[in-house]
């Protein structure tokens, strides 16, 4: 085995650098061969400090493609552990936290840390304290800003040390009261973990970093330790990884350190944690903190290693890029000031061959033309191809695109638990008890996928769906005393026994309870509907852990919740929990996070999602510490991240062939590229980008879903039968019949019907009812109107918000009735909510009399309430609001009977609309009465003599044309009346609609 020290200079650091183009893994794997294996135990003396667990795995395959391309049968394999990335919320490997770390006081729990945290901030803000999920979130921003001083090893006495101190007066108070905030709960949450000898995880990291290198430097190890990949910059880390480059038997190999970038162009890059003169701030105001080298020269400048110290690494991987790619890469990313010699470079520094850009519409048409380019790639034997975004939904429309060739990408992120069967179970049964069984939560948990499997779902589906139909409206008062009647009257009280035996424990009251029991409640009710299967997956597994977890600490520190706040709370939860499936998928298509894609390697690279604010994310600053103050402390800033994401894409353009892309909009419009794609762009001039630019993917994912283009489709009209044709009509149904016929056949001959959605708004038509129903009763009652609205709204299980909101306009409107009614002087109401009928050429016509009145002198007044605004004179003149007339001609013919039973005769006198709708004459605001016929000042409506005589010529067209007659049920026949859009799906209305001749 070649000795690794040879030919090094004496005390010399042992630091390298893989070059993008090389491929880091396969690069790595190649060099490690021939330096540490030996014949009898192969690398088995090796140990390999990575940065992540992802990293193991990649390094790993690395290794079986080496031995394989050898043509080796196998070796043994290195020692490999991790020094833990908290983005992903990793702990160290065994070899880091040995059990020899016992007098390093253990670390408290995240959960635990978190739930506590909350507590103390409700006790130090008091009043002001957030609620619920806000002070959740609250919380969880206090830990992280705690991790990240402690990482930067930044004690909490520095918060009050002079360079702080002195920026209070320029801060505002909003940063004022934050950093207080920040500061007493530090301190009284530090001093728990005293109390307790224990410690934040962050500082028993750093505090076994140390332990490590002290130990190292004490007594060498024999066998050697190579540090790969890892670029946290974090102070302890580099204190650890230079005792590693000075063992004799040590290495650091650093991915994508750019050796060759000019001496001036590095110095431009800023001081990086290295000030020129004492009592400078860590990082100067002109930092280039955005440049992928800076967090590398950061940790060298904290390992205390010079660049011209760190050699190159020559070994290559099996699918190393040309060389001339490190270039270009390296050019790609100068500081403003050198960027302005990029009109000068020539070719061979900015030639990009093997990249393309690719341009989408949408990000819809982007995933498709990614997938489109993953399964061209796939034809190639061996080629591997992985797909880098931190855009999450563009990696699942990816994967969902590559369902159409049955093809299962290994998204190494995985799911939300959120998203998740067995999560979503979960949240479900928390928003009923937030929500108090809102009707939406309730079915959706009823018949979610998981209920009842080892029963018969077909029957209890058949049950939930009865329910839906009878649920369908406006939501009902809360709780299930107001659903029993509902579930009673559609047939299924003994099932809603059952459904309320197991929900009913959820329904507890507002204040607050422990955490924990709510938690219990939720645990019971899934395991009532689901049985086993909510645990049985790898989703049910990873909700167990997070269930468990939650519930121990939460009964641990006493923690107390609103029930209300459950299902907020257990979202923000779930979606920071990651579901993996316990089998990767396809063995050569990878979906990468930016994260998990550091050192990967494939064949091609998709770069997907580069526009500003996806790739690089924006940045966000601090929630609790302000800009200035964390510069102070020498904590790099916001910006900071940008830097690492540019040297993620630059490490990803080191593969053999990369295509970089965007879609032109997303979700929220218009969308910017990326400043990395604009730099590609510029780098490469226009000529250069145009022959660069992917087409042939965009061209394929516009078409791939076309189909032949269908004939266009006619206006319909269609034409029932005689039998069929020949229905009974009611009086409102004649306006619809004359103004859209295709509405009249789809409603009353083919007898089709709306359905209210879930949790409605209340709809006009349910309004109307409730209106008819309380004036019905006060007419033949005269009880108080306010006592008859409330119990009405109470039978009709109205929600308490419905109520709150409609209830106060609607009394406004009954209490104009009410008075207007008693000051009519002369007429007297002599039937109400009259049902009547008569028959005309063999057709039944049926109405609904609001209210008859009989006049001085014994004529009759037909009045309609309406909860909205009347029909104009125009649609009464044209035919298209004849209901006024109709029941005129009934009450003529003595179809409606008084409250005594008794036929009611007499000609009909008057025609009256008494709307409960805004009027500035009316004395409470609501309220006025409007006629169908011409008369005084208005300008259009049929004469009174003439309006029962026109209203039957029109009667007896639309007999003659379409009930009795031949010609079609023409859609949209009158555009200029009013029509409502219930059926323009079934018309198939934007497809016809302008087209007509």
């Amino acid at each position: 085995m070649a000795d690794p020290s040879a030919n090094r200079l004496a005390n010399a650091p042992s630091v390298y650098s893989i070059a993008a183009h090389r491929g880091f893994a396969d690069a790595l794997v190649a060099g490690l061969v021939p330096r540490y294996a030996n014949d009898d135990f192969g690398l088995a003396r090796l140990t390999l400090l990575l940065p992540s667990r992802r990293t193991m795995r990649t390094v790993s395959e690395a290794f079986i493609r080496h031995f394989g391309e050898g043509g080796r049968a196998g070796m043994l394999m290195p020692r490999m552990t991790v020094v833990g990335d908290l983005d992903l919320d990793e702990t160290l490997g065994s070899l880091l936290d040995p059990l020899g770390a016992a007098d390093i006081p253990r670390s408290v729990d995240p959960t635990r840390r978190w739930l506590r945290l909350s507590q103390l901030l409700e006790q130090e803000l008091g009043k002001d304290a957030p609620r619920g999920s806000a002070l959740m979130r609250l919380a969880r921003d206090v830990g992280t800003a705690m991790d990240r001083l402690l990482v930067e090893d930044v004690k909490p006495e520095a918060l009050v040390q002079d360079s702080v101190l002195d920026l209070l007066g320029d801060l505002s108070r909003h940063w004022l009261k934050s950093l207080s905030t920040f500061i007493k709960v530090q301190h009284l949450w530090l001093s728990e973990l005293q109390a307790s000898a224990e410690v934040d995880a962050a500082t028993r990291r750093n505090r076994l970093f140390d332990f490590a290198a002290e130990r190292w430097r004490a007594q060498t190890p024999d066998a050697p330790i190579v540090a790969a990949g890892v670029t946290s910059a974090a102070p302890a880390l580099a204190r650890l990884l230079r005792v590693v480059a000075d063992l004799p038997n040590g290495a650091v190999i650093l991915p994508d350190l750019d050796l060759a970038m000019d001496e001036t162009v590095w110095t431009e890059l800023g001081t990086a944690g290295a000030p020129q003169t004492v009592g400078d701030p860590p990082f100067a105001a002109g930092d280039a903190v955005t440049h992928p080298q800076y967090h590398l020269k950061l940790l060298l400048n904290r390992m205390g290693i010079a660049r011209a110290e760190v050699r190159p690494w020559h070994r290559k991987g099996l699918g190393a890029a040309p060389p001339e790619r490190s270039h270009a890469i390296s050019s790609l990313f100068l500081p403003p000031e050198a960027s302005k010699g990029w009109a000068d470079l020539p070719a061979d520094k900015r030639r990009l061959a093997g990249v393309r850009l690719m341009e989408s519409a949408t990000p819809e048409e982007e995933a498709q033309a990614i997938a489109l380019l993953i399964r061209e790639a796939l034809d190639t034997a061996e080629r591997r191809i992985a797909v880098v975004t931190p855009d999450r939904s563009l990696a699942r429309r990816v994967a969902q695109h590559l369902q159409r060739w049955n093809i299962a990408a290994d998204d190494s992120a995985g799911q939300p638990l959120s998203d998740s069967a067995a999560g979503r179970m979960v949240l479900l049964l928390a928003e009923i008890m937030s929500g108090a069984a809102a009707p939406v939560p309730l079915i959706a948990a009823l018949q979610h996928p998981l209920v009842q499997q080892d029963s018969d779902r077909g029957k209890w589906l058949a049950q939930v769906r009865a329910l839906e139909i009878a649920l369908r409206g406006p939501r009902p008062a809360p709780g299930f005393a107001a659903m029993r009647p509902i579930a009673a009257n559609a047939g299924l009280i003994d099932w809603w026994d059952r459904v309320e035996e197991i929900l009913s424990p959820l329904l507890v009251d507002e204040a607050e309870h422990s955490f924990a029991d709510l938690l219990d409640l939720l645990i019971q009710g899934a395991e009532m509907l689901c049985g086993e299967a909510v645990w049985s997956r790898e989703d049910g597994r990873a909700l167990a852990n997070t269930l468990e977890d939650l519930r121990f600490h939460a009964r641990n520190v006493g923690a107390k919740l609103a029930p209300a706040d459950l299902h907020s709370v257990l979202m923000d939860v779930f979606e920071k929990t990651a579901v993996r499936p316990p089998y990767g998928g396809h063995p050569r298509v990878a979906i990468y996070g930016l994260l998990e894609s550091r050192m990967s390697r494939a064949d091609l690279v998709i770069c997907a999602g580069l526009n500003e604010g996806s790739w690089p994310a924006a940045p966000g600053n601090d929630p609790l510490l302000a800009p200035p103050v964390l510069r102070a402390l020498g904590v790099p800033g916001a910006d900071f991240r940008i830097g690492l994401s540019a040297h993620d894409l630059a490490g990803a353009l080191g593969a053999p062939d990369v295509i970089l892309s965007r879609a032109r909009r997303d979700i929220s419009g218009p969308a910017l590229a990326s400043r990395f794609l604009l730099r590609v762009r510029a780098l490469l001039g226009a000529d250069l980008a145009e022959r660069h630019q992917e087409e042939t993917a965009i061209d394929l994912a516009q078409v791939i879903d076309l189909a032949e283009k269908s004939p266009p489709y006619e206006r319909p009209s269609p034409k029932p039968s005689a039998d069929q044709r020949k229905v009974d009509i009611s009086v409102t149904a004649l306006d619809c019949l004359r103004s859209d016929p295709y509405q009249f056949y789809a409603s009353h001959i083919m007898h089709l019907r709306e359905l209210d959605g879930l949790d409605a708004e209340p709809s006009p038509a349910w309004q109307g009812t409730a209106a008819h129903e309380i004036l019905e009763e006060w007419h033949k009652s005269g009880r108080p109107m306010e006592l008859i609205t409330s119990e009405v709204l109470t039978q009709m299980s109205a929600h308490p918000l419905t109520r709150a909101l409609w209830q106060p306009r609607l009394m406004k409107g009954l209490d104009w009735v009410e008075s207007t009614v008693f000051a009519c002087a002369g007429r007297v109401p002599v039937s109400f909510e009259a049902q009547g009928k008569m028959e005309i050429r063999g057709i039944k016509i049926t109405g609904k009399a609001d209210r008859i009145d009989r006049l001085e002198g014994g004529g009759l007044a037909i009045v309609d309430y309406k909860t909205g605004s009347p029909p104009s004179g125009k649609e009464v003149e044209q035919g298209f609001a004849l209901q006024l007339g109709m029941l005129g001609m009934m009450a003529e013919r003595s179809c409606f009977n008084d409250r005594s039973g008794i036929p009611l005769a007499g000609e009909v006198q008057r025609f009256e609309y008494w709307s409960l709708g805004k009027s500035e004459e009316s004395s409470t605001g609501f309220g006025y009465v409007t006629t169908p016929v011409l008369e005084r000042r208005k300008t259009t409506g049929i004469k009174a003599e003439d309006f029962l005589p026109q209203t039957e010529i029109y009667l007896h067209q639309a007999l003659d044309q379409w009930i009795l007659g031949t010609e079609g049920f023409t859609a949209r026949l009158n555009p200029d009346a009013k029509n409502y859009n219930t059926y323009d799906q079934l018309m198939r209305l934007d497809e016809w609609q302008g087209r007509e001749a």
